[in-house]
């Protein structure tokens, strides 16, 4: 059996996110866009994934959801650069984006406050039991989250850090 692996070709499992990853507002001058992402070795009964990039050191008490991706169709295995675009446009043909903790349905871009340790940055892509979830599009992540793992047959993460002076 092959392992299910996530990886990006724009950020170094273990390494640093690039600036041109960072947010565009709060402080932030980064170019807002999603990176690559690539998985494979997925179990062959998946019907659906999700993907999620979440930054548990957020000084917020429940972390922060930077980006929610659900409903990609089972034979997707990547997501092309900048795919979390607002509208959606760059994903494959039925998948979902959930609001994400800056309050839009897109990429949020890593955005760290000053000065504050270099904080981790969780890449995820789960196998679902399901090709959809039920869940309505204006889902909050929390609700999103509960549902993925409610359906999650395998999953594959890398973590990778950012930090502002």
């Amino acid at each position: 059996m092959t392992a299910f692996t996530l990886s990006s070709p724009d950020i170094p499992s273990g390494g640093t996110v690039p600036q041109q990853f960072e947010f565009d507002g709060f402080g932030c001058s980064g170019q807002n866009r999603s990176p690559v992402l690539q998985w494979s070795g997925a179990p062959l009964e998946a019907k659906s994934f999700a993907v999620t990039v979440y930054d548990p050191d957020a000084p917020t008490g429940s972390g922060w959801w930077h980006w929610f991706v659900v409903d990609l169709p089972a034979g997707t295995t990547q997501l092309a650069a900048h795919a979390g675009a607002q509208g959606g446009q760059g994903l494959p043909a039925g998948a979902r984006q959930i609001r994400n903790d800056y309050g839009v349905h897109a990429w949020g871009g890593v955005c760290p406050p000053p000065g504050d340790k270099p904080h981790r940055y969780v890449f995820t892509v789960h196998a679902l039991s399901v090709p959809r979830l039920d869940i309505p599009d204006d889902a909050t992540a929390a609700l999103a989250g509960f549902m993925v793992n409610a359906h999650t047959l395998a999953k594959a993460s890398f973590t990778a850090t950012y930090g502002r002076p």
